[in-house]
Parts: C-alpha cells; structure tokens; sequence
C-alpha cells in the first residue's frame, strides 16, 4: 500500500522558491540543476544553428538545379555539419541536460555521484562544437555525417574534416563521463525505500542509454584515432591501395552510430512514459515491461549495425542481420502498446505537454514502420541512399526524439523555471509543427521509392513538384520553432507562476520548490511508493500534504491551507 514515508517539515510556512539568476548559468558550476540548464541552452543553440542550415538546404532543392549554392562541395558542406549538429550537438546533450536536471531530483539526491565530473563533462562541448564550426574557416568537412572513407581521406582535403573528427572525440568523452556518472548515481544514490522497481521510467531509460554510451562510444572513439591519423600522420588504416580497408571504418562507425539511435531515442521514451501517466491521471500500464524493454533495447542495440552496410556486405551474413534487425522492434513494441494501454480509460487531460507525447507516439510508429521495412534485405537495397532513409531517420530522430524533447519542454519548464508556458501559445506550436512536420517528411518516403538519391543537390525534373512541396513545408517547420522560443523567453518575464506541483505528479522532483533550492530539497523528501499511482485514496491524501507544504502561488503565504481532497479517480 501506498504510504507517506517520512514525516513534512515546516508544514506551518510556505517554503520559498529560490530566485534565478543568469550569471549562474554563465559560470562553472557543480549544481546539476544548473549544469542541467547549460546542457539544455547550449544545445538549443546549436539547434537554431543546425535548423537554419536545413533552410538552407531546402531552399537549394526547390530547383533540379544548382541556384544559391556555388559547387556540389559547398551543398555536401552544409548537409555535412547539419547533420553532425542536430545529432551531437543538439539531441543528444539536450537529452544529457534534461537528465542532469532530473535524475537526483527523481531520486531524492541532493547531486550527482559525481559533481565536478559532471560539470567538467559539460564544458567539453562548447569548444567542441566552435572547434568543429570553426572548420569553415579551414575547408569544412564535406563527407556527410558518416564520413565514409575515402570520401573524409583523399576527397576531403579541408583541415575542417579533422576537426570535424577532433570535434566528435570531445564529445565522445563527454557522454562517457557523463554516463558513468549517471550509472553510478542511480545504482547508489536512491533513497532508502526506493528498489529498482520503484525507480521513474525516466531513470531507467537514462541508465539504459548511460550503459549504451559506455560500451559503444569507445569504439567511435578508436575508429576517429584512425581517420585522423590516415589524415595527418599518413597512416593507411583505410587506404585499399595501400593495404587498407575501407569497410573498416563503416563496421566500427555503425557499431556505435546505430546504438547512437538509441541514445537519441530511450531518453525521450522515458519522457513519454512520465507524461503520459500524469497527463492521463492513469497509473503506467505494465510499468516492469516498459523497464526491462529499454534493457532489451541496449542489448540487442549492439546486434545490428550491419544492416546499415547490406549493399556491401557479404550475402551470407545479410540473413542474420536482418532477423536481428526485425527482433529490436519486439521491446519497442512493447513500449508502444504499453503506453496506448496508460492511455485507455484514462482522464486525458490536453496540455501541450501531452499533445507533443501524442504526436511523439504516432509520428514514431511510422518511422518505427519504415525501419522495419528497411530491415528487410530487399526493400534496403532497393531503396538504399535514397530519401526513403532520410524520411525514416527523420521520424524516428524528429518525430520521436524532438517531439519527446518538446514533451518534457512543456512538462518541466515549470519545475526548471517556476513558470508556465502560455498553454495557448504551446497548442499553436503543436499544430503548426505536428502538420508541417508531416509534409516535410512524409513525401520523402514517395521520392525515395521512386528513386530519388539523398545528398544531392541536382535532381531529376520530375522530383521538383515532390521538393516544392517539401521545401515549403520545411519553412514552415522552420518558423514553428519560434513559437516556442518565444513562449519560453515571454514566460520567463510575464509567465504565470507556477507553485512546486502545478500537474499534480507524483515523483519526486515534484516534492520541492520551482525551481529547487541548492540541494534541492528542504529537510528529508517525502517519497510516496508508486510514482504512477493515480486514481487511489493515498495518492490525493500524498497530494493534498504536499499543497500544505508547497501552497499554490495564488495563495497568500500567511493564509497555508490545503485543498480540498480530489475525487480519487482524478489523482
């Protein structure tokens, strides 16, 4: 049964939010909350970046013809460093930050295991990402987000693909740190009471991804050693003509870059599990089986990075790959069908939050679709290196991951900031992206069976209408993002105030002020035994000390009273 474990403090006063100050955020810290944040602003700021270079990609393909860029080398530029910072730079420390943020929160930890490491870990990106912008100066990387040799050695003559690759190494020890860091908080710094099956979805999807970084980084990092010293030291690792192979680099790459997905991916399910549960006032449906999956999901991550390289891989091994391939989308299933099973019966409530967790589950279903046709032998030959594979890895990485970014945006900004997001302002932001999304991309599927190559700039004539159609829809998606970034900058000054509980959750970062105080909780957390147990006595009971301790802001603070009781089905 549920209980309320350890005893309120100061239930006679309200507890204080602490105020926020900027300068906090421009400076070394050990506050993961604040460490948290500088992951989360720096990675936005690699996003506009990264977004705008997409405008500019768009707006080349809606002519068959070369128009705004000066050569091909200029357009492989430009996919090149899009595509590298929308996936180092902005996914995946935005993941890092939302993260740093939670994971002591929803462990009732005053930090992480870890809080100069932690810190240290974030102010390796930085210079990573101007080392690798700064490349232009030099002749930018050019070989695509892969950088297949011999397209990163003998046709990349730029110092920017170097960089490039010492770039990535900088990263790569980041996330490495910061695993390590998230492992070993979550394995040691749970509160007395809390077992592993008690843990939030959102932790065991972080100590999923954390093992993943762990074990496949390492081999990013040694398969970069070897490019950069094909490229400056005159090694011959991935020279054929001089013994070396250039399959290699495409084995060791995709060993990491396909559980990379991963990476991107199972922090966002675990944001999808959190909102679902509170937007729905429904306790999570098969809770053990959501967990273990994203387990499974690591695991079987490590057994199918070849079916990246079924062109080129020896015919008896493509079977193999392809079973394996087919297999990884059983957990992901499960998660699926979990989640529409929260859902069913629940009291739906429609916040922005939810919408973008609705629009996380549909739109990754059809990329879910599409990877396992893509799995199959014959369709991924038929339609390898055409815009079938850009469409699929946008749904799975746009459609699932930013949209679960979006999710926890609107879930946490509260909790981050002490604010609301204006609700109006948020659904708009929903709508225009949700649809403009689907026309950016959706399309490219048509394009890519028809035959249309990715990572080109001059076409066919008959795929303009198709490009036309897409181009726009991408401006569109393109201005979206401005929705929000205005609704965050205007909520900061003019937001609503938003109290400790504004969803009325039940984990525990939700047991203290927003934003939270230095070590994040006033006197001993009161840890209630099912983070999803809505709809019980206990849960409104758990609820209503919780409004004594953290009034509303609409109350007075020297007027501390409760609410009255919720209907139980509510909580």
């Amino acid at each position: 049964m549920a209980s309320i474990t350890v005893p309120q403090q100061g239930l006679g006063r309200a507890i204080p939010a602490p105020s926020l100050r900027v300068r906090d955020y421009l400076r070394w810290s050990v506050d993961h909350k604040i460490i948290g944040v500088q992951y989360m602003a720096t990675a936005l700021f690699f996003f506009i970046f990264g977004g705008a270079l997409a405008m500019l990609i768009r707006w080349e393909l809606l002519t068959p013809a070369l128009d705004m860029m000066a050569d091909g080398t200029a357009y492989n530029t430009l996919f090149t460093i899009h595509g590298t910072v929308m996936i180092f730079l902005w996914i995946i420390p935005m993941l890092a930050g939302f993260g740093n943020y939670l994971i002591p929160l929803m462990l009732g930890a005053k930090d992480m295991a870890f809080p100069w490491l932690n810190a240290f870990a974030f102010w390796l990106i930085p210079p990573a990402g101007l080392l690798m912008l700064a490349g232009w100066f030099m002749g930018q990387a050019e070989a695509g987000w892969t950088s297949y040799p011999t397209l990163s050695t003998m046709f990349s003559p730029g110092d920017g693909q170097t960089m490039w690759a010492v770039s990535l190494h900088l990263l790569g020890i980041s996330s490495i740190l910061g695993a390590i860091n998230f492992i070993v908080t979550i394995l040691n710094m749970r509160p007395a009471g809390m077992g592993i099956w008690q843990m939030p979805l959102f932790v065991w999807a972080i100590l999923a991804t954390s093992i993943i970084i762990v074990m496949a980084t390492p081999f990013l990092a040694g398969a970069l050693t070897l490019l950069i010293l094909d490229r400056v030291a005159g090694t011959s690792f991935f020279n054929p003509a001089a013994g070396g192979d250039v399959l290699l680099w495409q084995n060791v790459f995709w060993f990491y870059s396909h559980p990379a997905v991963y990476i991107m991916v199972l922090p966002a399910f675990g944001v999808l599990s959190e909102v679902l549960s509170v937007h729905a006032r429904k306790p999570i449906f098969g809770y053990r089986a959501i967990a273990l999956s994203s387990m499974a999901i690591a695991l079987v991550g490590f057994t199918v990075w070849a079916h990246h390289m079924f062109t080129s891989l020896q015919p008896e091994l493509r079977i193999p790959f392809m079973i394996t391939s087919m297999i990884i989308a059983v957990p992901t299933g499960i998660k699926i069908f979990s989640w529409l099973g929260t859902l069913w019966g629940g009291k739906i409530h429609f916040t922005s939050a939810m919408l973008f967790g609705l629009g996380f589950l549909s739109m990754f279903v059809i990329g879910g679709i599409s990877g396992v046709m893509l799995a199959s032998v014959p369709v991924n030959i038929h339609v390898h290196d055409t815009y079938f594979v850009v469409s699929h890895l946008h749904f799975v990485l746009y459609g699932g991951s930013v949209f679960g970014i979006y999710a926890g945006l609107y879930h946490w900004w509260p909790k981050i900031t002490g604010r609301m997001l204006n609700e109006r302002l948020g659904v708009a932001h929903f709508v225009v992206t949700y649809i403009s999304f689907f026309f950016t991309f959706f399309p490219q599927h048509l394009a890519g069976l028809q035959g249309m190559p990715r990572r080109v700039a001059v076409y066919a004539p008959e795929f303009q209408t198709t490009n036309v159609i897409i181009s726009v829809a991408a401006f569109v998606l393109g201005i979206s993002t401005f929705i929000l970034l205005y609704n965050m900058v205007a909520s900061l000054y003019v937001g609503k105030r938003a109290g400790a509980n504004p969803w009325r959750a039940l984990t525990l970062e939700w047991a203290t002020t927003s934003p939270p105080p230095p070590y994040n909780f006033v006197g001993e957390p009161v840890q209630f035994s099912d983070p999803y147990g809505y709809g019980t006595p206990e849960a409104a009971t758990y609820l209503d000390v919780l409004d004594k301790r953290f009034p509303p802001p609409s109350e007075p603070p020297s007027e501390v009273t409760a609410r009255p009781a919720p209907a139980p089905a509510g909580d």
